[in-house]
């Protein structure tokens, strides 16, 4: 039996992750620079630590497409939710992060959404 693939991403500062999820993980993937991108079809799970939160996002990954030519070698990286509830609770949880550090407007406008 294969050992399982865990990736880990530390965001340093919040800012930097409530980027990454408006531009590409509330799509459901994110990009990961690296110069030995894994396999295209590899699974593995991915942890992303984020501050302000004592435990670390944890969610299966599937490497979807990968270069190592250009500026930005790396792979992207599409989620694999194993329940729809799954995906709720994460993107609700972003969404409480958000609003907290950010405010609820400011946090309503980068994910685009009405109030409640």
């Amino acid at each position: 039996m294969r050992a399982p693939i865990e990736l880990k991403v530390d965001y340093k500062k919040l800012n930097s992750f409530f980027a990454d999820y408006t531009k590409n993980i509330s799509k459901g993937g994110t990009f990961i620079k690296t110069k030995k991108p894994l396999p295209l079809g590899t699974r593995f799970l991915f942890k992303l630590t984020v501050p302000q939160r004592n435990e670390p996002f944890e969610l299966l990954g599937e490497v979807v497409w990968a270069t190592s030519d250009g500026e930005e070698p790396g792979m992207g990286i599409r989620f694999v939710y194993t329940q729809d509830t799954q995906r709720t609770e994460f993107e609700g949880v972003v969404e409480d992060l958000m609003a907290s550090s950010l405010g609820a407007d400011l946090a309503q406008k980068l994910l685009n959404k009405t109030p409640k």
